[in-house]
């Protein structure tokens, strides 16, 4: 009788021990390092008072938002609920603590922006009251556009969670989660240094696996400590995503690691021994999972779960405490000489981009490299659990999807991916590829069908196929899938990046460069789905409404290829002459860019017309034979009818005339 209140009892005590060394760890570290890490790189200390409400809000921010990450994530697609209460958002605990959490994000995000100003240009909060000084702080402050930024998605999270009645709508929070997230990682630490390519796609990767873990581990245990357990279908999902996460999370932090020490001994430095008390926390939380694993095949989560999820809320607030701790001090890979081209892109280009270069310069896209064997391995088990079900996958379509995801690889991470950063030509190849090639191939996989066909419409709880069904018939994929969208998505990638300063401010960052990257892809496969592809969208063209879209890029293409082969301006012109290659030609690497731009678009747009023409043959083919099928079986008795119908009206007629 004693037993079943301790548990929510020792639940609330380690959620609070949890809290205080979340809070208490990374304010004693700025306070005992003082100005120290300031002066190292050059900056001017704003005094204790800025520093440490900084720190404490940067706190507020991370707990909130891992709590708004993981409580999504758990409504979204871990609750044990049937299809229609999921899909109509039934109210609960979980629900509740997101629409919590997420204000609280965004008041932190908010207060953000004043402090990292304040902290980054070494001003006093005491100073805000002189003249002029409130204008300072925010033109000097660095990447002050990313907090206002962070600040924004936050507040869309809220407001989208307040509104939310419906499953899908729920997506638009999870996206603007993932930007309030990726925004200041991206801009800081992880930009700096050599190689900052493989790690600041090392901790994106990390971020995407770490949030959601740790966010529902916090979520579950704030459940039970209100005495609400969820039922087996969520801990068998949870179980089954920690266990993909947690190598993620590994391994990325190996890599994430090797970035930031830049060869220093791993305790040699404040970041060094943070790192590696921070594996101790996830070592902690790795073994409260493996906890949870075994109790939920053994059936005894109702005992064990209280106090799994008590140890796993300690690491929880371990790890944010040393990951803010981190973020307070400068990391080894800040003082390593580093080379002009080093600074943009990671690396050095210093050998001329030869053919033989080219294909034998090598230089791994780590973020791509991840979403190409993600998108592989689960097309993979899609055909094996179709073909288990009885359903016969087309040969065809895997190849095309697989070869689609090496294409993707093999032009971000071979010297066409190195080059595509210091050279205009070999960028827009880069472009051309994975914005035509690449989605015509994608799209042909047909993945939406293959995910509806190898899962089951009938689970009893709301599953795979239910979140595709939802997601085709959502108000915004059918906007997004309207031709006329996808089409001027599709046109702006090129007339709307080259010909404004957008193209120029996105090559000075890594991030930049992988963001237009998947644009590029996402834009191409969305309009190639249109034309060319498997899946039947939410409203599918006629063949000739096919036929026209595909021919209607074509004219853009070449008067796009035309322009910037006899403009006279070079374009990101700052940008390439900042990277002082003794190689470049800009001029002529402009005008190859331009007939790249020009040949790449008429070939792949002549074969997708070509294409487009033997499936509409193919179609009608099937249909007559169908149709003929259908009248030999006997069942058609439509000619039949007619014939009568006309005997009838001759009789009727001979009547009348006798």
């Amino acid at each position: 009788m004693e037993s079943r209140p301790r548990l929510p009892r020792r639940l609330s005590l380690a959620g609070l021990l949890a809290v205080v060394v979340a809070f208490a760890l990374p304010v004693a570290f700025v306070l005992a390092a003082g100005a120290a890490p300031y002066e190292a790189i050059v900056r001017v200390f704003p005094g204790n008072a800025v520093a440490v409400t900084t720190t404490i809000l940067q706190v507020i921010a991370e707990l909130a938002g891992v709590i708004t990450v993981g409580a999504l994530v758990l409504v979204l697609f871990l609750r044990d609920a049937t299809s229609k209460e999921a899909f109509q958002l039934k109210p609960g605990l979980d629900l509740a603590i997101a629409r919590v959490a997420a204000p609280i994000w965004s008041l932190a995000a908010g207060l953000l922006i004043i402090f990292n100003a304040l902290d980054t240009t070494g001003v006093p909060l005491s100073a805000l009251g002189q003249a002029g000084a409130l204008g300072y702080v925010f033109g000097a402050a660095s990447n002050s556009g990313m907090t206002i930024l962070r600040f924004g998605a936050a507040a869309l999270v809220a407001v989208a969670l307040t509104l939310a009645r419906r499953w899908p709508t729920l997506l638009i929070s999870l996206w603007a989660s993932a930007i309030a997230i990726l925004a200041p990682l991206v801009t800081g630490q992880v930009l700096v240094g050599p190689s900052h390519d493989l790690g600041g796609d090392a901790a994106v990767i990390q971020a995407v696996a770490v949030y959601p873990l740790l966010g529902v581990l916090a979520v579950l245990a704030i459940m039970a400590a209100c005495g609400e357990l969820p039922g087996p279908a969520t801990w068998r999902r949870f179980v089954g995503c920690a266990a993909v996460a947690i190598p993620v999370v590994v391994i990325a932090d190996g890599v994430v690691t090797w970035f930031k020490l830049a060869g220093t001994g791993l305790l040699a430095s404040a970041t060094g021994q943070l790192i590696v008390t921070r594996w101790v926390a996830l070592a902690v939380l790795i073994a409260a999972v493996a906890w949870l694993s075994v109790a939920r095949r053994r059936d005894t989560l109702q005992t064990a779960a209280p106090s799994a999820l008590a140890l796993a809320l300690l690491a929880v607030g371990s790890w944010i405490a040393l990951s803010v701790a981190m973020t307070r001090e400068p990391p080894p890979q800040y003082f390593v000489p580093t080379s002009v081209q080093e600074v943009f892109l990671g690396f050095d280009v210093t050998a001329a981009p030869t053919w033989a270069v080219v294909a034998t310069h090598w230089r791994l896209n780590l973020l791509f490299f991840a979403i190409a064997a993600v998108g592989v391995t689960l097309y993979l088990v899609g055909v094996r659990s179709a073909n288990q079900r009885g359903v016969k996958w087309p040969v065809g379509r895997t190849v095309a999807w697989v070869l689609g995801w090496v294409v993707v690889v093999v032009a971000t991470s071979s010297g066409i991916g190195k080059y595509s950063g210091p050279h205009f030509g070999i960028h827009m190849v880069m472009h051309m590829t994975l914005s035509m090639l690449v989605p015509v191939l994608l799209s042909m996989g047909g993945v939406v069908t293959l995910t509806l066909r190898a899962s089951r419409s009938d689970a009893p709880v709301h599953s795979l196929h239910h979140w595709v069904s939802w997601l085709m018939r959502w108000g915004l994929t059918k906007f997004l899938y309207n031709p006329i969208v996808a089409f001027t998505l599709f046109i702006s990638s090129y007339y709307g990046l080259y010909f404004t300063g957008l193209f120029d401010f996105l090559m000075r960052f890594h991030w930049g460069h992988q963001l237009m990257n998947l644009h590029f892809l996402v834009v191409g496969y969305l309009y190639y789905s249109l034309i060319i592809g498997v899946d039947r969208g939410p409203k599918p063209l006629p063949h000739i409404g096919k036929l026209g879209l595909a021919m209607a890029a074509m004219p853009f293409h070449a008067f796009f290829g035309v322009i910037l082969m006899n403009t006279g301006s070079i374009i990101a012109k700052s940008y390439y002459e900042w990277l002082t290659l003794p190689w470049a030609d800009l001029a002529a690497a402009q005008e190859l860019g331009g007939g790249v731009a020009w040949v790449g678009g008429e070939l792949p747009s002549l074969i997708v017309v070509i294409a487009l023409g033997f499936q509409w043959a193919k179609q009608d083919r099937r249909e007559a034979a169908r149709k003929d099928r259908h009248y030999d079986s006997g069942l058609d008795t439509e000619y039949e009818d007619y014939n009568r119908m006309l005997e009838r009206l001759a009789a009727r007629d001979q009547e009348a005339k006798q």
